[in-house]
């Protein structure tokens, strides 16, 4: 744990991400052995850093996409009776993948002096030996910490960004983490496309993420907004949501008044409502995120991730899943995508005791109807089912969609966010 004076790193902000500030560094071990994990622990607390620890690879992703390390430390072999370190290899291009910047610092035994060298050719920024010598381990960690990875180009005033981690093992995320791998790094023009709730943010973050430009704030315009269209200044890079929802003259507009040198990357419905004169210019490339019905056992995997998170930020421990709750999770379907699996996980941390059975999760809908059934009068469904109606016959044009019902816009978007449209 943190000194009493220091804030907590597993304190997490909304958005999973670490709130913790002091002058130490932030730490994280990745090591399946209990008593090296005590002992190297404590020599980290004793040196003026935090440090949280993780037992297995799919343990240390899930901390490291809600907390941004500065030094991690990784063991190089999970498995019993492992030591070829291909686990620890494995785990390490993966870190690296997400955060070409990351500070990892390998542990592995006198005898594998060759995996040390073969990870440090990977990325590794330095290793060492056990037994080690705990003034030895505080220094490489100040002096990994310390490297500077050469920046590909100078832009000013860089703002310090959290790398933005996809998680899931199954082919449709891994071939998600490669395309964005070929992709951020150009300055082509992209949109994401995919289910509401399905991470198409996170996955506009990861392609900034992989270019050049990373250390500079990727500004977020939601174009359903007149507002918003004031900051369509030039930039490197510039997150456009929802120009699927504009009319004909809006994407004209929007087409003319895009600076020529800044890159686009766009969140849509359906990259087929944008007209090809601007999707040339905004949508070169098109990325669909998979729904997490197509991921297999990753519903599992973010399931123990939204654990780790919501107990972190509620203060309490990781509570355990019953294998009817797994099965549960891993039958689906959950509204609203990962997000609403999110949300169902935080809710059954908060009512739950210890143990997530299925009661705790999102109850199964089974609908009864009688065959003499009075109709539905819920005022507030059907104004969603209005407005709805309203936004497909226009088009997702906000002010022609306002005007057919006899609303002003911000009546509109008021209804609209109360809804979650």
């Amino acid at each position: 744990m943190a000194d009493g004076d220091r804030p907590c790193p597993d304190a997490l902000s909304e958005n999973g991400q670490s709130t913790g500030t002091s002058s130490g560094l932030n730490v994280l071990l990745i090591d399946d052995n209990a008593s090296i994990t005590e002992s190297i622990a404590l020599a980290v607390r004793l040196g003026g850093h935090r440090i949280d620890s993780a037992a297995t690879p799919e343990e240390a992703l899930s901390r490291l996409a809600a907390t941004r390390y500065d030094v991690v430390l990784l063991d190089m072999n999970y498995a019993t009776g492992r030591t070829d370190g291909a686990e620890g290899l494995k785990l390490l291009a993966r870190i690296l993948s997400d955060d070409p910047a990351a500070a990892v610092v390998v542990i592995t035994a006198h005898s594998g002096v060759r995996i040390a060298v073969e990870a440090m050719r990977a990325g590794a920024r330095d290793f060492i030996m056990k037994p080690w010598r705990n003034a030895d381990l505080l220094a490489r960690i100040a002096a990994a910490a310390r490297a500077q990875v050469p920046v590909v180009a100078a832009t000013p005033q860089p703002v310090a960004a959290e790398p933005a981690r996809l998680l899931g093992d199954s082919a449709a995320m891994t071939a998600l983490r490669d395309l964005i791998r070929r992709i951020g790094p150009t300055r082509a023009g992209v949109v994401v496309i995919g289910p509401a709730g399905s991470g198409r943010g996170l996955t506009a973050a990861a392609l900034h993420a992989a270019s050049a430009d990373t250390g500079v704030a990727m500004p977020v315009i939601d174009l359903r907004d007149d507002a918003a269209w004031d900051r369509l200044v030039d930039t490197s890079t510039i997150l456009l949501r929802y120009p699927d929802r504009l009319g004909e003259v809006a994407q004209a507009r929007l087409l003319a008044r895009l600076p020529a040198d800044t890159r686009c990357i766009a969140i849509s419905d359906s990259a087929g409502s944008i007209l090809p004169a601007l999707a040339r210019r905004i949508a070169t490339v098109e990325i669909a995120v998979p729904p997490l019905a197509a991921r297999g056992d990753d519903a599992l995997l973010l399931a123990r991730h939204f654990l780790r998170m919501a107990a972190a930020r509620h203060g309490r421990p990781v509570p355990a899943l019953t294998p009817a709750a797994e099965a549960r999770i891993l039958r689906g379907p959950w509204p609203d995508e990962v997000r609403g699996l999110a949300a169902a996980i935080e809710r059954a941390v908060l009512l739950g005791d210890g143990t997530i059975d299925t009661a705790l999760l999102a109850p199964e809908t089974v609908a009864v109807v009688a065959t003499d059934a009075p109709a539905r009068f819920d005022l507030d469904e059907n104004e969603r089912v209005v407005i709805e109606a309203a936004l497909r016959k226009h088009r997702h044009n906000v002010s022609h969609a306002a005007a057919a019902l006899g609303l002003s816009r911000g009546a509109l978007y008021r209804r609209m966010a109360r809804h979650g449209l």
